[in-house]
């Protein structure tokens, strides 16, 4: 939005994260308050690891960005992976994620556009 030619991400693209949409988080958060009586940790996730370095691109093809993704592989990439099996919330909860990521952050583009936030 802001016109700009080139962005600059810190480290290489390569760390992988898992993501999880809002509705999706909420639905198993309620489900949880109505099934289980004992804390027993859960986790909870979309299903699918992403490189960060796909994650930006995603994002720019999200909010119609053609310009350079440079990558600063002096900075730090953080941990090399974050994902989480989900496995207990499948079969404690009966819960598996509804909206895949692509869907999720075109769903997001459009509520942050929509909302006014710069």
């Amino acid at each position: 939005m802001a016109g700009r030619d080139s962005i600059q991400c810190w480290g290489t693209g390569k760390a992988t994260r898992e993501f999880l949409f809002v509705e999706d988080a909420a639905e198993a958060i309620v489900r949880a308050a109505e099934v289980i009586d004992e804390p027993t940790p859960i986790n909870l996730g979309g299903g699918r690891e992403i490189a960060i370095g796909e994650l930006v691109r995603e994002i720019a093809l999200a909010c119609d960005f053609r310009g350079e993704i440079q990558w600063d592989a002096s900075k730090p990439d953080g941990q090399p992976r974050r994902g989480i099996d989900i496995s207990r919330a499948r079969s404690l909860l009966k819960w598996a994620p509804q909206k895949d990521f692509t869907e999720g952050l075109a769903e997001t583009v459009q509520w942050w556009r929509s909302s006014g936030t710069k």
